[in-house]
């Protein structure tokens, strides 16, 4: 393979990528890469205005022949997905990639020295537990039914470390996580024996990343000093230090780009060596 080949593997013009939770703040950063390689990227969120903004920016930027739009749906529910999936349809014919990025935790769902894990509220329980799989299972179903139609297509799930090691503190989103990577591995399987060896299934395990989410478990709001849990975490990673969203990308384009056309049911970790580590 030469290098103009090479490089033509990155080159995602005339595909559709549908990146659901698309304005978090590491999956913004793969949206923004993936326009600027010429991808039709469509943002799927319930929060238009701030979808909005991201965009309008993104916009502004890209010099190539991609482009970012907003379509409005809520990864735990049918109707709105499958209304959603009209729309790209209707503006581009297909989603080629999806890329289940919504999801996280909630501290309703965090044990605390005030909240016992006896005590978590179910509501909670099931906000995380919901969000972080159904969120992904449901969409998998609704635009993952085109590339079985089709015979082809890319899923790129977004999983967490704490899918591989279990964190202290949060119950509902170490075993949804975890649940992600066993349904990863469930649909890769699936879609290439009953649909076609084509259509790929994989997930990334980001490590530890400072986002407005976990920003002030990590670090102290008033100093700015690491608190206990994050000096901790940046012990037991051997790259003494936190991912960036730019750290996301290489392993993103790579699983979802033809470089990797023999590359299905994966779990890539991202994480600074911190799933190698034993500690000792």
């Amino acid at each position: 393979m030469n290098l103009e080949e090479l490089k033509s593997l990155y080159d995602f013009s005339n595909n559709t990528v549908l990146v659901t939770g698309g304005t978090g703040v590491l999956a913004i950063e793969i949206v923004r890469t993936l326009a600027g390689c010429n991808a039709n990227v469509v943002v799927l969120s319930r929060n238009q205005e701030q979808a909005a903004r991201a965009i309008k920016e993104i916009n502004s930027q890209i010099t190539g022949n991609g482009r970012v739009v907003y379509v409005h749906g809520d990864v735990l529910s049918t109707e709105t997905l499958q209304q959603a999936n009209e729309t790209v349809h209707s503006q581009f014919g297909h989603v080629d990639i999806l890329i289940n990025a919504a999801g996280g935790n909630h501290p309703s769902a965090t044990t605390s020295a005030d909240l016992s894990f006896f005590d978590l509220p179910l509501d909670a329980l099931h906000h995380v537990g919901d969000l972080n799989l159904l969120g992904t299972i449901l969409p998998s179903q609704v635009f993952g039914r085109g590339m079985a139609e089709r015979g082809e297509g890319v899923i790129l799930n977004i999983s967490s470390m704490s899918a591989l090691r279990p964190l202290t503190r949060i119950p509902a989103y170490s075993a949804a996580k975890s649940a992600v990577n066993s349904f990863t591995q469930w649909l890769a399987v699936h879609m290439a024996q009953n649909y076609s060896p084509r259509i790929r299934v994989n997930a990334i395990a980001p490590g530890f990343f400072l986002t407005e989410q976990n920003r002030f478990l990590l670090t102290d709001k008033d100093t700015g000093e690491l608190t206990p849990r994050g000096q901790s975490i940046l012990t037991h990673t051997p790259m003494n230090r936190f991912g960036t969203p730019e750290d996301l990308l290489g392993a993103t384009m790579w699983l979802i780009s033809p470089a990797a056309a023999f590359v299905t049911g994966t779990v890539i970790p991202i994480d600074g060596g911190f799933s190698a580590f034993s500690g000792v």
